[in-house]
Formats: structure tokens, C-alpha cells, sequence
């Protein structure tokens, strides 16, 4: 919070693993944010976003704020906008006019079908977890469903999981597979 404070321009995020994305991301670029002046700052989910957007923005300390939502929060993201001053986002274009982009699902399933399933299981193979994943196919309740669907709930379920694999597969994809959300944030900052 004191860093952000400071800084020229704050970075909304959901959650610690899309701050580690949006930080991995903006690395592989060879940018260093904190001395562009940036934050990237998670809330801990979209409802806390009208009181940060009053916090860093216009009414607070006169920060640029930009942020990235996951698709069933983007209306609670469009409603702290409009209460704390910034405008009315009436649809996903006008979001990202006020800097906000959105991920489809999340940016777990950004990442998921930006990587695919082959390079995913890959880099938990890697990291030592495919068998803990093959473990949760085969549960009855995700037995024959869609791999990246698995792979998704695989990545929520276990102790910081999420954070973990945000780098790693921030770092495995391709250049030219960034999930647009992720690209897009990036170049407004």
C-alpha cells in the first residue's frame, strides 16, 4: 500500500497470482515497473475496486489507475468506476477506454488456452505436479471433461498454486500467445 501511494500509475488486479502475471510479463519485456513508478496492486477480488478507484484516483492521490478483471466481475468493476467519478463503462470497450481490460474467464483460463493443455501439463510436469494433476482427472467429478477446464480447477485448488504457475506460465508462453488482456494492460502502462 505505501508503494502505491507513491506511485505515477496504480495497477488494479484481483489477486496476488494476476499481479505476478502482470510483474512476469512486464519483466519479459525488460521493464521494471517500480521505477516507471507503477504498482501493481491486488485488492483481494473486483468489490474492492470502487474503494481503491477512490483511493488512487481523482479523489485520492491523483495516481493513473488501470486495471484487469476477471469476465463475472467486470460489472462490479464498470460500477466502481462510474461511483467513483471515472465514467460509465457500459459495455468491454468501454472498460478498456478507462484502462480496464477483461479476461475471458480469468487469467487462468488466459493463460490455459494462450499456452494449451499439452504446454501446461508440460511445465507441471516440470515443476513436479502432474501426477497431483492426473490425480484430479481422474476424480469422478472432472473424469471426462474438457482438459482445460480441468486444468483450471486444478490450478484453484491447491495452496497458492495459482501464484506459482501465474509466473511459470507467464514465463512458458510464446510472445505472440500473451493473452490480449495481459498484452493490452501492459502497453497502457
Amino acid at each position: 500500500m505505501a508503494r502505491a501511494d507513491g506511485a505515477r500509475i496504480v495497477v488494479l488486479v484481483e489477486g496476488v497470482s494476476d499481479q505476478i502475471a502482470v510483474e512476469t510479463l512486464a519483466r519479459r519485456h525488460g521493464r521494471n515497473l517500480a521505477a516507471e513508478g507503477v504498482t501493481v496492486l491486488p485488492i483481494g477480488g473486483a468489490h474492492g475496486a470502487a474503494r481503491y478507484l477512490r483511493r488512487f484516483g481523482t479523489e485520492g492521490t491523483g495516481a493513473r489507475i488501470i486495471g484487469l478483471c476477471d469476465h463475472a466481475e467486470a460489472h462490479i468493476v464498470r460500477r466502481g468506476l462510474a461511483t467513483a467519478g471515472f465514467g460509465v463503462a457500459a459495455s468491454i470497450g468501454d472498460l478498456e477506454r478507462l484502462g480496464f481490460y477483461v479476461c475471458v474467464e480469468d487469467l487462468e483460463d488466459e493463460l490455459i488456452r494462450a499456452a494449451g493443455p499439452a504446454l501446461v501439463t508440460e511445465v507441471f510436469a516440470a515443476h513436479g505436479d502432474l501426477t497431483a494433476f492426473r490425480t484430479i482427472q481422474r476424480q469422478p467429478a472432472w473424469r471426462g471433461k474438457d482438459e482445460a477446464a480441468q486444468l483450471r480447477r486444478f490450478l484453484g485448488a491447491g495452496a497458492q498454486r495459482k501464484a506459482r504457475y501465474a509466473r511459470l506460465l507467464t514465463e512458458a508462453v510464446e510472445p505472440d500467445r500473451i493473452p490480449r488482456p495481459l498484452t493490452a494492460l501492459l502497453a497502457a502502462i
